[in-house]
């Protein structure tokens, strides 16, 4: 079976799977995608006990698919920049500093308290892992994934301002995420004993000033071009090389290509490059092709993380441990976002239950499960691959359908009160 043939049953899948949930589940996509496929997946193997043709095939699609690479290097650079066209820059502007503090100090922070505080839970189980792999496992999973929040936060009705908060830090985070564990994949691959703090301060800036770097000049050259021109066609594919030939160059150079796409899009979707370089109608078809590439990549993406429950090793002190991972990772959060809440909110006004709502709007998806999967067999991988899926299903599915209802429930008490 070919590369395209895998890409083919992708796509229907996504869109059976999507006609279905929008015929009767009525889910947000993220959401409804994930729980059918899940559903599918499990119909398949009971299916199997009959005739396993269609779980060899599933079971085919994903082991020939380079889960990590096909989302790392390639479909997270059109969905970001497809994210951050549509974020309101001015409202991210004002919040930059809390957003800044969440993608960075609270990453860290949460990194060492969830790699701690594992290290002292898993021997409790049975299971003896290093304490670098557990900060390994802390660094994949603190980022919040952009894909899932942006998708499920349109529906969720929370507040404005708390919205660009959660959607700016969901955005950054995950570049500094990826930074984090490959630093962290170092120093467990070679021993810290053989790391410098040279290597990892230069990693650091290349990465992500690197990325940020080339994000501008990206953003700059695609608006300089639009602005010069007035075809829609054309706008259009200056805007889809701009993301297809800038994360061939972050590739390249060793820079973030997630922060660069971030940056590109944030740049090109502003009000004033709008309103100069764009006419009404190229900012209809700008805004809808990059509308419906955030559409299909996501449905294919929420299909795949569905199906990757067949290459899961589903061991009793594997799901025990994914279970207790759950309320370890909400709590580090929690904590993590203490400081830079309390050190903002007297600068900037935030809405009541900041803390609570980001923690439980923070959703986990397809990153740390990529993440997780470049872990090695010495790193613990089946382990920490079964407690990511565990927390991400988690996640998405009863953190996604709950946090609507929470908005609503604390915004009434406050109005009771």
């Amino acid at each position: 079976m070919e590369y395209f043939s895998i890409a083919a049953i992708l796509v229907c899948l996504s869109a059976v799977f999507g006609y279905i949930n929008v015929r009767w589940f009525k889910l947000p996509i993220t959401i409804g995608l994930m729980i059918i496929t899940i559903l599918f997946t499990f119909a398949v193997f009971l299916l199997s006990y009959v005739d396993d043709t269609l779980l060899d095939a599933e079971r085919y699609i994903i082991t020939h698919i380079d889960f990590k690479t096909v989302l790392l290097d390639i479909m997270l650079s059109f969905l970001l920049f497809a994210g951050a066209l549509h974020t309101n820059f001015a409202q991210l502007k004002v919040q930059r500093g809390p957003v800044l503090a969440f993608s960075t100090i609270g990453v860290l922070t949460s990194t060492f308290l969830v790699g701690g505080a594992l290290y002292l839970v898993l021997p409790l189980l049975g299971l003896q892992i290093e304490f670098i792999y557990c900060l390994l496992f802390g660094a994949l999973i603190s980022p919040t994934d952009p894909i899932a929040v942006l998708g499920i936060l349109k529906q969720a009705g929370a507040p404005k301002k708390l919205e660009t908060k959660i959607v700016g830090e969901s955005l950054f985070n995950d570049g500094v995420g990826v930074v984090v564990f490959l630093t962290l994949y170092q120093i467990a691959r070679f021993g810290i004993e053989d790391v410098e703090a040279s290597e990892i301060m230069w990693l650091f800036v290349e990465e992500v000033v690197g990325g940020v770097g080339l994000g501008i000049v990206l953003g700059l050259i695609t608006y300089r071009m639009m602005r010069s021109i007035n075809d829609y066609a054309i706008e259009v594919i200056i805007t889809l090389a701009a993301v297809m030939g800038g994360t061939v160059l972050a590739h390249h150079f060793h820079f973030s290509a997630p922060l660069a796409m971030v940056t590109a899009g944030l740049i090109v979707g502003m009000d004033k490059v709008r309103e100069s370089a764009m006419s009404e109608v190229t900012e209809t078809y700008v805004d809808k092709f990059w509308e419906l590439i955030d559409i299909l990549l996501n449905t294919v993406l929420f299909v795949l993380i569905g199906m990757e429950i067949l290459v899961l090793d589903l061991e009793g002190p594997f799901l025990l441990a994914g279970l207790i991972a759950i309320p370890i990772v909400l709590l580090c959060r929690y904590t993590s976002l203490l400081a830079p809440i309390n050190f903002f909110k007297k600068k900037l006004e935030f809405v009541p239950h900041t803390n609570l709502i980001m923690t439980w709007g923070g959703l986990r998806g397809g990153i740390s499960i990529a993440l997780a999967l470049g872990l090695t067999e010495t790193m613990g991988r089946d382990l920490f691959l079964v407690v990511t899926y565990i927390v991400v299903v988690f996640s998405i599915i009863v953190q996604g359908l709950t946090i609507g209802p929470l908005i609503k429930k604390l915004e009434k008490e406050d109005a009771d009160a």
